[in-house]
């Protein structure tokens, strides 16, 4: 999706400044964004970290990743790293100056949204860019405060171009009226004031617009879904799905339904006692509560853990030998999920599974139009029931495991990126 209504088009064939203009090795671009490290390991909810840095670094001059560890990670401060010609040219961080939070932020450094993280995070997308010798073509800014630092950036004539990157969003997405306030005025700012808008799901600008936004006032808005890495997809051939074998992948969270999965277990192991769920995700804290669950339920035999996975084709070739993924997203008033898209359920097609998943997420409302998912209830009922009936409708099961690959064949990174730099001028 596309909306070009606030800039008007430019027809002069000699403004070269002004036609679309892919990257080349003069490029320039710095990308800040966050990302959770447990235990000296960056875990699979950051800001696309890995996928735009191994897009760009091959086909631009330099880039720079200001990545900001998210709360309740192993550190505080940013990390910088800077590529130039397809290499890591070093790796740095932030003036001394920025330190002087670096105290604020250890006392802080509990998971949630923390208001000396986001100070910490437009401080050091500044402080690096000014640092910088030279123009800056495109400064992406993850979420809006990174946004808005590049926002004054292109107004002292630092940053060419500024794009508002989203991964979340949600009209109400805090309990504090106050604080949601500030959310949606910033937000709004970023929208209105940026170059472009990279939205993962396009229910995002809808519903942006439906909290109030005035469209006209857009910046342009393209639609950049999660895309998989070519090795996350794994058409193996259907007889390789292992019957009554269920997954269950990424982070543990109530708000993803991991405890839903587990507890539709026992009323699938009625009919089905061979059932088995693999659990594909590590956090300490929901890792206890989730067990104990399993424990009460006396379920262990048909509960594997299989704890934090890294390697992308590992985890899809694990995948890929199951016959059902689940995605119980919780149906949690303001929950930004309703208007964000799901890696998780993208790598479950990537693996060729059918899914069984709730009403939260687009993608998967999408996903059941197109016959690839089932949608469910958040209930752990209506899961078994769900799971049930794949089990035992072959017919049903090999047609949407077909949806599936199909939905999963051009679904990349490197497609998704190049459509969006295509759409793009300098």
């Amino acid at each position: 999706m596309i909306m070009r209504a606030k800039r008007p088009h430019i027809g002069n064939r000699n403004d070269k400044i002004n036609q679309p203009r892919p990257l080349n090795k003069n490029t320039s671009v710095v990308f800040a964004t966050f990302s959770l490290h447990i235990r000296g390991r960056r875990l699979s909810n950051n800001g696309n970290v890995e996928p735009l840095r191994d897009f760009l670094i091959s086909r631009i001059k330099r880039f720079v990743l200001i990545e900001q560890p998210l709360p309740g990670s192993d550190y505080v401060m940013p990390k910088i790293a800077v590529y130039e010609h397809n290499r890591l040219a070093k790796l740095t961080r932030s003036s001394w100056w920025l330190y002087i939070l670096y105290p604020l932020l250890s006392l802080t450094n509990a998971n949630g949204t923390q208001v000396s993280f986001k100070i910490r995070d437009f401080l050091a997308v500044l402080d690096w860019c000014l640092r910088e010798k030279s123009k800056i073509d495109y400064m992406i800014g993850m979420e809006s405060i990174n946004t808005l630092a590049g926002i004054i950036l292109r107004k002292f004539n630092i940053v060419r171009k500024v794009v508002y990157y989203e991964f979340d969003y949600s009209p109400k997405r805090y309990t504090q009226s106050w604080f949601n306030w500030i959310y949606l005025q910033l937000d709004k700012f970023c929208a209105t004031h940026a170059d472009y808008i990279w939205e993962v799901s396009k229910a995002m600008h809808t519903a942006r617009i439906d909290a109030g936004f005035t469209p006209h006032k857009s910046a342009s808005v393209i639609h950049v879904p999660i895309g998989l890495y070519p090795q996350q997809i794994k058409n193996v051939p259907e007889h390789m799905n292992r019957m009554f074998k269920l997954v269950y992948m990424g982070t543990l969270g109530t708000d993803n339904g991991p405890e839903l999965a587990i507890e539709s277990i026992p009323i699938i192991a009625r009919k089905f006692p061979s059932v088995c769920l693999y659990i594909i995700g590590d956090d300490n804290n929901n890792l206890v509560r989730l067990t104990a669950i399993v424990r009460s339920l006396k379920i262990e035999r048909n509960v594997k853990f299989m704890g934090l996975m890294t390697n992308r084709e590992e985890i899809a070739t694990l995948m890929s030998r199951m016959y059902i993924a689940l995605a119980p997203y919780r149906a949690i008033s303001g929950s930004p999920r309703y208007y964000a898209d799901s890696s998780k359920i993208r790598a479950y097609f990537g693996a060729g599974l059918p899914v069984i998943t709730t009403a939260v997420p687009p993608l998967g409302i999408e996903a059941a139009k197109k016959g690839a998912a089932l949608i469910v209830k958040d209930d752990a009922q209506d899961i078994a029931q769900a799971v049930i009936k794949l089990f035992t409708n072959h017919k049903r099961y090999s047609d949407m495991r077909n949806k599936a690959v199909e939905f999963a064949k051009d679904n990349t990174f490197e497609k998704g990126f190049t459509r969006a730099f295509s759409q793009m001028t300098l």
